[in-house]
C-alpha cells in the first residue's frame, strides 16, 4: 500500500504537467481508461473465464452507473479541480473519501448510527471535523509558506509564482474537487452490491473501463469540438495518459481488492494522507508549487477527521469479530469412525471439539426447544 501511494502521488504530479501544457482532461480520460481496459483484459480473460457469472439487465444499469461515477464524473472533475488548483491541494481534497462514503453509507441504511457508542460517535465528529477542513480549504488561502528545500527557488520566482496562483480559481477547483469525492464515494456504495451479484472482480474493473472509455469518448466529442485535441504524440501526455491507465487504475484496483480482501477496507483506507505527503514533497521539487496556510490548517483538519472515521471503523469491525466468535453452536452434526451419523445435542466442550475435529463435521444451528424436543423424542 505505501509503494501504491507513490503510484498515486506521481500520477498527480504528471498529470498536472501534462495539464500545463494544454492537454485537454476530457481526452485524457478517454486515453487513461483505454489503457487500463487494454492493461487489464488479458487478466480479466484468461484467469476469469472459468468463473465469469451471466450477465444480468440489472448488472450491466449497475455497471453502467459505476462507470458513469467513476471514470466519468470522478475523473474529469478531479482533473479540472487539478488544473484549478495543485496536485497537494487535490490529493488533502481527497482525504474526504472515508468521511463522505460513511454519510452516504447512513442515507442509504447500509450503516447504523448509536451515539450511545463511542465507535459512532468517533465517525460522526470525524465526519464534521473533515467537512470543516474541507470548507477552511475551500474559503481561506492564506499566505504562502515556504518550504526549507524549495526556499531558493521561490525566492528567484517570488513574482512569478504570485501572479500565476492569483490567476488559479481556488473556489471554482474546490467545488469540482468536492464532487469528484462525492461521485468517488458513490461509486463505492454501489461496488459492493455489484460485486455481490457479479462475482468477478477483475471482470468487473474491466467492463467498468471500458463502458467509461465509451461515455468519456462521447462527453468528449460534445465538449470539444476540435480533432486537435485528440493528438498524442511520445510526450508527457502519453506518459500521463498510459501511467494514470496502467498504475493507478488497472495495478491499483487490483492490489487494493487484495488488501481490502485479506485485511479490510480500513487498512487500506489509512495510508492515503501518505499520498497528500509524497506529493506536497514533489509538487515543491518538480512543480515549484506554492503550500498555502489554509490548505496546511484544512489538511490537518482533515488527516484528523479521517483518522477518527477509520478508528470507528475499526472498532466497529472488532465488534463483530467478538460477536462472531462467541457465537456457540447448539447442534453438531456429524459422522463417526463407522459411518453412521450422529447428533451431539448437548453443549459438552469436549464432545464439540472432538466433532469439529471430524473432517466430515458439519455446523448446523439449531434453536433450544428444537433441540430439547429432538433429545426428549430420542429418550
Amino acid at each position: 500500500m505505501i509503494s501504491l501511494q507513490f503510484g498515486y502521488a506521481g500520477m498527480n504530479v504528471i498529470t498536472k504537467v501534462s495539464l500545463n501544457h494544454g492537454m485537454s482532461h476530457y481526452v485524457l480520460v478517454v486515453y487513461r481508461h483505454a489503457f487500463a481496459t487494454l492493461s487489464i483484459a488479458p487478466f480479466a480473460l484468461i484467469l476469469e473465464r472459468k468463473v465469469r457469472p451471466r450477465m444480468t439487465l440489472r448488472v450491466f444499469i449497475n455497471i453502467f452507473l459505476l462507470a458513469l461515477m467513476g471514470p466519468v464524473i470522478d475523473q474529469n472533475f478531479y482533473y479540472a479541480g487539478l488544473n484549478y488548483t495543485s496536485p497537494t491541494f487535490s490529493c488533502a481534497m481527497s482525504n474526504m473519501l472515508p468521511a463522505m462514503t460513511f454519510v452516504m453509507a447512513v442515507i442509504f441504511r447500509m450503516e447504523k448510527v448509536n451515539l450511545k457508542k463511542a465507535r459512532c460517535v468517533a465517525k460522526v465528529a470525524g465526519t464534521l471535523v473533515t467537512v470543516a477542513g474541507a470548507m477552511l480549504m475551500t474559503l481561506y488561502k492564506g499566505r504562502a509558506v515556504e518550504m526549507i528545500w524549495s526556499k531558493h527557488t521561490h525566492l528567484h520566482d517570488g513574482p512569478h509564482q504570485d501572479a500565476a496562483a492569483a490567476a488559479k480559481d481556488w473556489f471554482k477547483g474546490s467545488i469540482f474537487l468536492i464532487i469528484a469525492t462525492l461521485a468517488w464515494a458513490s461509486l463505492f456504495i454501489l461496488q459492493g452490491p455489484t460485486l455481490k451479484r457479479y462475482d468477478a472482480p477483475l471482470t468487473l474493473t474491466m467492463l467498468i473501463c471500458f463502458v467509461g472509455t465509451l461515455q468519456a469518448i462521447v462527453v468528449t466529442l460534445a465538449m470539444e469540438h476540435t480533432t486537435d485535441v485528440w493528438k498524442i504524440g511520445f510526450d508527457m501526455n502519453l506518459l500521463a495518459a498510459a501511467y494514470a491507465g496502467i498504475v493507478t487504475s488497472s495495478i491499483a484496483y487490483y492490489v487494493q481488492g487484495l488488501v481490502i480482501q485479506v485485511r479490510g477496507p480500513v487498512f487500506a483506507s489509512a495510508f492515503s494522507p501518505l499520498m497528500m505527503i509524497v506529493v506536497a514533497i514533489m509538487g515543491s521539487f518538480i512543480l515549484a508549487e506554492n503550500i498555502y496556510l489554509g490548505g496546511i490548517i484544512g489538511s490537518v483538519l482533515i488527516v484528523a477527521g479521517l483518522y477518527s472515521v477509520l478508528w470507528g471503523k475499526h472498532k466497529e469491525s472488532v465488534e463483530k469479530k467478538e460477536i462472531e466468535a462467541t457465537e456457540i453452536p447448539v447442534a453438531i452434526k456429524g459422522v463417526d469412525g463407522n459411518g453412521r451419523i450422529m447428533d451431539i445435542m448437548e453443549l459438552d466442550e469436549v464432545q464439540l471439539e472432538k466433532a469439529k475435529a471430524n473432517g466430515k463435521a458439519v455446523t448446523i444451528s439449531v434453536p433450544a426447544e428444537e433441540a430439547r424436543m429432538q433429545r426428549d423424542g430420542e429418550n
